[in-house]
């Protein structure tokens, strides 16, 4: 394993031949909480990775004990003006669409407290593995504000309409067990499993095709809520997009010759 610092609060760490890269929080005086800078540097981090043709999965882990990430700098914004908000609002906005942009599969880690925009970062992200600490919601309207990092659309995507709007209305926060059955997570294991377990689902994940797993990625994205008929013509689109790619050949030819697939990823 190898580490660099993304400024003060962020470090990427790459793991399996620098396939597996750890997006890592790391602003434990604060339990993460993300503040103007610290989105910034998710954003830059992001755009980094999204630009890594290494890289084939991503897990957004946190170094806290007690938290993945407590959502918004509070104490920061008790401090801006209506100015200072809005010109920290692009700011916020890549933070959260930096990983949901992501072209490559990605896994959060989620421990403790996931809440408001802690939360949207893991909903931001494909897979949801939390550990039986996990506690998970968007409280925003009790402040005063709405889950501004993509929670009313991407809450709704995992539990459906009517059961978003409950958990958002009353601002609830809800432990590891509930969000397991409610959908919030995808995958619960034992207490201080959570980043070792993503890991390994990562690197299952990255021995499969490069071109095939940004292809599949691309087409649930952007096929999500269209009507089947649509769906299929983007789903078409990404199998043309690999069906002539080294890739598929070295796949084709690995499994004929009943050995390990050395991906191309072209």
């Amino acid at each position: 394993m190898s580490e660099r610092r993304i400024g003060e609060w962020i470090a990427i760490r790459t793991h399996e031949n620098g396939h597996v890269a750890e997006l890592v929080l790391d602003r434990p005086k604060a339990m993460n909480a993300v503040s103007t800078e610290m989105g910034r540097l998710i954003g830059q981090a992001t755009a980094e990775l999204a630009a890594d043709r290494d890289v084939r999965v991503v897990v957004l882990t946190s170094t806290h004990e007690r938290a993945f990430c407590v959502g918004a700098d509070l104490k920061e914004r008790n401090s801006f003006t209506d100015a200072d908000l809005v010109r920290q609002r692009p700011h916020a906005r890549a933070c959260y669409t930096g990983v949901l942009e992501l072209p490559v599969p990605t896994i959060a880690a989620v421990h403790g407290f996931a809440l408001g925009g802690g939360y949207e970062l893991a909903l931001s992200c494909d897979v949801i593995v939390a550990d039986r600490t996990a506690v998970v919601g968007l409280p925003e309207v009790s402040v005063g504000v709405i889950p501004g990092g993509g929670g009313t659309q991407l809450l709704p995507r995992r539990v459906g309409a009517a059961r978003a709007a409950e958990l958002i209305f009353s601002a609830r926060r809800v432990e590891a067990a509930e969000a397991r059955e409610l959908g919030m997570v995808d995958l619960l294991v034992d207490e201080g499993r959570d980043r070792d377990e993503a890991l390994a689902l990562a690197a299952r994940i990255a021995g499969n095709s490069p071109v095939g797993l940004r292809a599949a990625k691309r087409a649930l994205r952007l096929g999500h809520g269209l009507d089947l008929r649509a769906g299929l013509e983007v789903e078409d689109a990404a199998w043309r997009s690999v069906a002539f790619s080294g890739d598929r050949a070295e796949g084709v030819a690995a499994f004929n010759e009943k050995r390990k697939p050395d991906w191309p990823g072209e």
